[in-house]
C-alpha cells in the first residue's frame, strides 16, 4: 500500500461521515494494530506521513500492540526510545491530538516495562529534560507526559493483570511520584506570572492528579463526591508541612479564573483532608490547620472567585472537609477562629437563601454545622465555640429558604424539585437534624409557631371547601417541608443540653401536630384531592414522619418507654399509649390504600410502613387487635382497595399480601387462613370457570397477573412447616391445574409469565425448612411433578417462539426464572430419604 494512499484511507477512517466508507477504511487498516509485522510499519509511517491522521493510526495501533501482544524487551526499549526522541524533534510541530496519542504509548510502555528493565523507570529524568528547554512547546511536552504517567499508574489496564497493576503503582508511588509532586509545584511557582495559562493549567492538573494518587489501593470512585482521609506517604512530610506548598493553592486561586481556579481549589481539599499522623507532631498540624482556616477566611472576606458556580461548589467542598478531618477543639484555639466562624456562618446563610443556584452544594455546609455541634460535648477548655450564636439562625435559615423556594413555585420536574427527589432530599435533611437538636427547645418552639398558622389556614380551607387549588399547593408544600424536617429529627435522637425527658416531650409537642394535620388531610375538600401532585408530596412526608416515629417510639425495642412522649401526647391528643397511636397509623394506611389509585410512589410508601409495622412481633399482635388490621384482613378485594384494579400499582399487590399473609400466620389458626383466602378463592373460581375460547381476553390477563402477584405474597409470608401445609392444602390439588393452563395459553406473554414463574419459584424455596414434608407424606412427589409439568409446558412452548426484539424481557428472563426453579426444587426433599433412600 502506498504511502499516499494509506493517508486517503486514514483521512477516511477519521474524517468520513458515511458509516460504509468508514468502515472499509477501518477494515483495510486494522492489520496494524493486530499484526505484529506492521510495527516496523508504524515507525515508517511515523517518520514519513505528513497527514496527521495518519500519524494517529501509527500511534494508536502501537498502543494496541503494546497493549495486547508481550512484545519483545528489546522492541519495547527501541519503542520507548524512539518516542522520547520523536516527541523531542517534532513534537513541538504536531497537532495536540496526536501529540497526546504519543504520550500515551510512551506512558504505556513504560508501565508494562516497569519491571522488566531500570531503563523504563527514567521516564521522569526524561521529561525534566524537557522542562529544562526554554521553549514553550518542549515544556508543555514534559508537563503532558508527567501527567499522563501519573494517570497510566493510577488506573488498571485491560492487558495488565490487576495484582501486577498494583504492584507497579505501589513502586511507582514510592520511588517517583513524591518526585513529580515536587515538580509540579516548582513549575507553578515558575510559572506563577506567566502569561501563557496552558502551562499552569497543566501544572495544576499534575498537582491534582498526584494528590488524587490510589495511595493505599482502595480504588476510590472518582465520580464519587466524598472520599476518606488521603493517605499521602510519610516521605511526603517536608513539602506537606512547608506553608508554601499550601500557600501556592491559594494563590493560585486568587490569579486564576475557572477552570482553572477551581482546580486550585480541588487541591486544597486533597491536602485538607491529608491524614494527621502524617504532621511531625500537633504543632505542625496546628500550623497547618491554621494556615487553611487564614486561606478560606481570606476567600470569605473578599468573595474572589465564588460567582463561578464550579468554584462555589468546590469551595464548599473545601469547607465542608473541615468537617471530617478536624475536631471543634481543634478548630476553636487556632488564632482567628471567631472571625472565620462568623464568616462561615454569613457564607452558609447566604448560601440557603441562594437555594435555586447553591441547592447542591448546601450538603456540606450543613455537614459542617452538624459535625461542630455534635462535637460539642467533648469541648474542653475556656475557648467559646460560638455555635450558640450562630447555629439557631442557620436553623431558622434553612426553614425560611425551603418556605422561599416553595413561594416562588418550584418546577414539577421531579429531578429538580426536593419534595419529589428522594436522594437530593435526603442530603437535604442527612445533616440538618443535628442543628436542631442542638438547642432543641427553641428550634422546636420556632418550628411549631410557623407551622400552626399553615396548619390552621390549611383547616380552613377544608372547612370553607374552596377550590383555590394553587394556595392549596402552596399551602401543602410549606407543611410537607416542615413534616420532612420533623421526621428528620425524630430519626435521631442525639442532643445536647437537653435531658432524654426533655427532649421526649418536645418530640411529643412537634409530633402532635403532624397528628392533627392528619385529621386535616383525609378529611373534608383535601380528601377528594389524593390524585394531585402536591397532596402526593404532603402524604409522602407523613408517611416518612410515620417510620421514623415507629423506629423511636412505636417499636419493639421502645414499647415499655417512652413515658413522657405519651404523657405528653395524651395532654395533646387523648393518645395515651402505642396502640391508640399504632391505630391512628394503621387508620392512615387503610386511608392511603383505599384513596390512591394512581400513585404507585404513595402506595409503595404506604406498603413499605405497613410491612414495617406487621414485621415486629409485639406490634404484630398489637395491630391484630385493631378493627381496621381486622377489616384489611378479611376484605383485601379491590371494591375496597382500588389501587388493586390499576395495572401501575401490580407490583405493589406481592407486598400487599406478603404483609396480610405475615397477619393471618400470626394468628396460626386454619380457620382463619381459610376465610382470608376467600377473596383469591373468588378469583380462582371465576378464572376457572372461563371457557378456554375466552381466556385470552383482557380481564383473564389482568386477572391472572394480579392473582399470581397476590398468591407470591402469601408464599413470601409462610416462614414454618405448619404455614406453608396451609397454603400447600389450599393450592392443592384444586387449583394447580389452573396455573398449568395460565402458563400454556400465555407464554408468549411475559407480563404473565414472568409473576407466574415467580410465584412458582418463591412456591418452592426451602426457606426455614418450610418444605420438609413428613417421610409418610408423598406432598414432595406431588410437589415435584406439578412443578415439572408446569416447567415443560412453558419451555416446550417458549423455545418454539420467534425471537422478539426484547428477547431478555420476551424469553431469557423466563426461562432464567425457570431454571432458578429446577434449581431449588433439586435442592428441596421432595422425596423423603428416610422412606426412598433405598429404593
Amino acid at each position: 500500500m502506498e504511502l499516499a494512499q494509506l493517508e486517503a484511507l486514514c483521512e477516511r477512517l477519521y474524517n468520513s461521515q458515511d458509516s460504509v466508507e468508514r468502515a472499509h477504511a477501518e477494515s483495510t487498516l486494522k492489520c496494524f494494530s493486530v499484526n505484529t509485522d506492521y510495527i516496523s510499519q508504524c515507525q515508517y509511517i511515523l517518520d514519513h506521513a505528513l497527514t496527521p491522521y495518519a500519524l494517529m493510526l501509527a500511534s494508536s495501533s502501537l498502543l494496541k500492540q503494546v497493549t495486547e501482544h508481550s512484545l519483545a524487551l528489546q522492541l519495547r526499549l527501541d519503542i520507548r526510545n524512539y518516542l522520547i526522541n520523536y516527541l523531542a524533534t517534532r513534537g513541538p510541530e504536531l497537532q495536540t491530538f496526536v501529540t497526546a496519542s504519543l504520550i500515551q504509548l510512551l506512558c504505556r510502555v513504560t508501565k508494562f516495562g516497569w519491571f522488566d528493565d531500570d531503563r523504563f523507570r527514567d521516564v521522569v529524568k526524561e521529561s525534566m529534560n524537557f522542562l529544562s528547554q526554554v521553549t514553550y512547546n518542549h515544556y508543555a511536552i514534559g508537563l503532558k507526559i508527567l501527567n499522563q504517567l501519573v494517570s497510566e499508574m493510577n488506573q488498571p489496564n485491560p492487558g495488565l493483570p490487576s495484582t501486577h497493576h498494583r504492584r507497579v503503582a505501589c513502586n511507582f508511588r514510592d520511588q517517583s511520584l513524591y518526585q513529580i509532586f515536587q515538580i509540579s509545584l516548582t513549575s507553578l511557582r515558575q510559572l506563577k506570572n506567566d502569561v501563557v495559562s496552558r502551562l499552569q493549567e497543566l501544572a495544576l492538573s499534575l498537582s491534582l492528579k498526584c494528590l488524587s494518587f490510589d495511595f493505599v489501593g482502595t480504588s476510590i470512585d472518582e465520580s464519587s463526591e466524598e472520599f476518606g482521609t488521603v493517605q499521602i506517604p510519610s516521605s511526603w512530610r517536608p513539602v506537606l508541612e512547608d506553608p508554601a506548598s499550601l500557600q501556592i493553592f491559594f494563590d493560585y486561586y486568587a490569579i486564576t479564573k475557572a477552570p482553572l481556579s477551581k482546580e486550585a481549589l480541588e487541591c486544597l481539599v486533597r491536602l485538607a483532608s491529608v491524614r494527621r499522623s502524617l504532621f511531625t507532631n500537633d504543632a505542625a498540624r496546628s500550623k497547618f490547620l491554621a494556615h487553611l482556616m487564614t486561606g478560606t477566611k481570606e476567600i470569605l472576606q473578599t468573595g474572589q472567585g465564588l460567582a463561578d458556580h464550579d468554584n462555589y461548589h468546590e469551595y464548599c467542598r473545601l469547607l465542608g472537609r473541615f468537617r471530617v478531618n478536624y475536631q471543634l477543639s481543634e478548630l476553636v484555639t487556632v488564632e482567628g477562629y471567631s472571625d472565620w466562624i462568623r464568616l462561615v456562618a454569613e457564607f452558609t446563610l447566604k448560601s440557603l437563601q441562594s437555594w435555586q443556584w447553591a441547592s447542591s452544594s448546601v450538603y456540606y455546609l450543613l455537614g459542617l454545622w452538624s459535625r461542630l455541634v455534635t462535637s460539642v460535648p467533648y469541648l474542653k477548655g475556656d475557648a467559646p465555640s460560638l455555635l450558640d450564636e450562630f447555629v439557631p439562625k442557620i436553623t431558622e435559615g434553612f426553614i425560611t429558604s425551603r418556605f422561599n423556594s416553595v413561594q416562588a413555585g418550584l418546577p414539577d420536574d421531579l429531578s429538580e424539585n426536593p419534595l419529589d427527589n428522594v436522594e437530593l432530599l435526603q442530603d437535604q435533611l442527612d445533616c440538618f437534624p443535628y442543628l436542631c437538636r442542638f438547642q432543641y427547645e427553641s428550634s422546636s418552639m420556632y418550628i411549631i409557631n410557623i407551622m400552626e398558622p399553615i396548619l390552621q389556614a390549611y383547616t380552613e380551607r377544608a372547612r370553607l371547601q374552596t377550590t383555590d387549588n394553587s394556595d392549596i399547593s402552596v399551602i401543602e408544600a410549606k407543611l410537607a417541608w416542615i413534616v420532612h424536617i420533623i421526621a428528620a429529627i425524630l430519626k435521631i435522637k442525639q442532643s445536647t443540653g437537653c435531658s432524654v425527658e426533655s427532649q421526649e416531650v418536645l418530640d411529643a409537642e412537634l409530633s402532635a401536630r403532624v397528628l392533627q394535620l392528619i385529621n386535616v388531610t383525609d378529611s373534608g375538600l383535601h380528601s377528594q384531592r389524593y390524585g394531585e401532585l402536591c397532596k402526593q408530596r404532603l402524604d409522602r412526608a407523613i408517611l416518612s414522619f410515620f417510620q421514623h416515629f415507629r423506629k423511636s417510639y412505636v417499636g419493639d425495642q421502645a414499647m415499655h418507654s417512652s413515658k413522657q412522649l405519651y404523657a405528653r401526647l395524651s395532654e395533646l391528643l387523648g393518645l395515651h399509649d402505642h396502640l391508640l397511636l399504632l391505630n391512628v397509623i394503621v387508620g392512615k394506611i387503610a386511608t392511603n390504600l383505599k384513596c390512591y389509585t394512581e400513585s404507585e410512589e404513595v402506595i409503595d410508601h404506604t406498603l413499605t410502613l405497613f410491612l414495617e409495622l406487621a414485621s415486629g412481633y409485639m406490634i404484630g399482635k398489637l395491630l391484630l387487635k385493631l378493627d381496621t388490621v381486622k377489616f384489611i384482613v378479611a376484605n383485601h378485594t379491590r371494591e375496597h382497595f382500588p389501587f388493586l384494579e390499576e395495572y401501575r400499582c401490580s407490583r405493589s399487590r406481592t407486598t400487599f399480601y406478603f404483609t396480610i399473609g405475615w397477619l393471618i400466620f400470626m394468628e396460626d389458626s386454619p380457620v382463619k387462613f381459610k376465610s382470608s383466602m376467600d377473596p383469591l378463592l373468588q378469583v380462582f373460581i371465576s378464572l376457572e370457570s372461563t371457557p378456554d375460547s375466552l381466556f385470552r381476553t383482557d380481564a383473564v390477563k389482568y386477572a391472572l397477573i394480579g392473582l399470581m402477584r397476590d398468591l407470591r405474597g402469601i408464599a413470601m409470608a409462610t416462614n414454618s412447616r405448619r404455614t406453608y401445609g396451609l397454603l400447600f392444602d389450599w393450592l392443592y390439588p384444586a387449583h394447580m391445574p389452573l396455573l398449568l393452563k395460565g402458563i400454556s395459553h400465555w407464554t408468549d406473554t411475559p407480563e404473565v409469565t414472568t409473576p407466574l414463574l415467580k410465584f412458582m419459584a418463591e412456591f418452592v424455596l426451602n426457606k426455614a425448612q418450610r418444605l420438609t414434608f413428613d417421610s409418610s407424606s408423598p406432598n414432595g412427589i406431588l410437589l415435584f411433578r406439578e412443578v415439572s409439568k408446569l416447567i415443560v409446558a412453558y419451555g416446550s412452548r417458549i423455545l418454539s417462539l420467534p425471537n422478539a426484539a426484547e428477547i431478555y424481557a420476551f424469553k431469557y428472563k423466563g426461562i432464567w426464572i425457570s431454571l432458578t426453579i429446577i434449581s431449588r426444587g433439586n435442592m428441596v426433599r421432595y422425596i423423603g430419604e428416610e422412606t426412598y433412600g433405598s429404593q
